[in-house]
C-alpha cells in the first residue's frame, strides 16, 4: 500500500511542477521574443516481482512479466523555439529574425549571450543596446547627425548624413546559432547562454548559411499560445486532483486494514 502512496505523490510534485512552468509561460505572454518551456516527464523505476520470460514451477516459460511502477519524475523543461508571431513598430531599431538565429548581445562580463529579442534603441554614445543597456555584439554606433537609420534584410546599417545623397553604410549586424538550440541556458532578460549540449555556436551573415533574415521596423513577441496553455493547466489540475484521490483511497485502505479484527 506504500507504494501508492509514493506514486501518487511523485504525480502531485510533477504536476505541480508542470503548473509552475505553465504560469510562467502565462506571465511572459507578452514579453518580446520570449519562447515557451514545456515539461518532460519520465516514469521511475519499477519493483520486479517476476521477471518477464522467467520460469514458472512447472517448467513453463511465462510470457509476461510482474512489475509495479513507483511513479513519476520531471526530467527536463525544454523550450521551444518556435517563432512568435511579429509586432510592426514603424520603429527602424526595432529587430526581427525572419528565421533562424540570435542576436549577440555583449555582457560586462565581456562573454557574450544570445537573444530573439530585438527591441533595440540608442544610449548616450549612440551604440545600438537592448532595454538593459547591453550593447550588441559586434557594435554598431549610430552618428549624431543621422536624419534615419535603414537596417537591410542581411543586416547592414546604413544612415543618411546632412548633405550626401547617398547612404553611408555603418557595418553589419550579425546572427548567430546553435545545433541545438534547446540546449541553451536561459539567463532572463530574453538572454541565452551557450552550454555543452547546445553545440559551438555558428555565426554568419543574415540570410546566408541557413540563418534567417533580419526585418527592420518590428518585433517578435513571444509564442506563448494562451488558449493551449490554460488547456495545459486544466490538465495538469485534474492530474493533480487524480491523484490526490489516489492518496485517499490508499489511506482509506490502510485504515481498514488497522480496524481489522481477528
Amino acid at each position: 500500500m506504500m507504494r501508492a502512496l509514493w506514486s501518487a505523490a511523485s504525480g502531485m510534485i510533477a504536476q505541480q511542477l508542470r503548473v509552475d512552468t505553465i504560469a510562467n509561460n502565462l506571465a511572459n505572454v507578452n514579453t518580446t521574443g520570449f519562447k515557451r518551456s514545456r515539461v518532460d516527464f519520465q516514469d521511475m523505476l519499477y519493483q520486479t516481482l517476476r521477471a518477464p520470460g522467467a520460469t514458472s514451477a512447472e517448467g513453463v516459460e511465462v510470457p509476461t512479466g510482474l512489475q509495479i511502477g513507483l511513479g513519476t519524475r520531471l526530467v527536463a523543461t525544454q523550450q521551444v523555439f518556435s517563432p512568435g508571431v511579429w509586432e510592426q513598430t514603424e520603429n527602424p531599431l526595432d529587430l526581427a529574425i525572419r528565421g533562424k538565429g540570435f542576436f549577440q548581445i555583449l555582457q560586462p562580463s565581456g562573454s557574450v549571450a544570445y537573444t530573439r529579442a530585438g527591441a533595440f534603441k540608442l544610449d548616450s554614445e549612440g551604440t545600438l543596446v537592448n532595454s538593459d543597456g547591453l550593447p550588441l555584439e559586434p557594435p554598431m554606433v549610430i552618428p549624431g547627425n543621422a536624419t534615419d537609420v535603414w537596417v537591410g534584410l542581411d543586416g547592414t546599417v546604413s544612415v543618411g548624413v546632412p548633405g550626401q545623397t547617398d547612404r553611408q553604410v555603418l557595418g553589419q549586424i550579425e546572427l548567430a546559432y546553435f545545433p541545438n538550440p534547446a540546449g541553451l541556458e536561459s539567463l532572463g532578460g530574453g538572454l541565452y547562454r551557450p552550454t555543452a549540449a547546445s553545440g559551438e555556436v555558428v555565426t554568419g551573415t543574415p540570410g546566408q548559411d541557413g540563418l534567417g533574415e533580419v526585418q527592420s521596423g518590428a518585433v517578435e513577441l513571444s509564442n506563448v499560445q494562451v488558449v493551449q496553455e490554460l488547456v495545459n493547466m486544466i490538465v495538469a489540475q485534474r492530474a493533480y486532483e487524480a491523484n490526490s484521490r489516489a492518496i485517499q483511497v490508499a489511506d482509506d485502505m490502510l485504515q481498514t486494514a488497522n480496524n481489522a479484527r481477528v
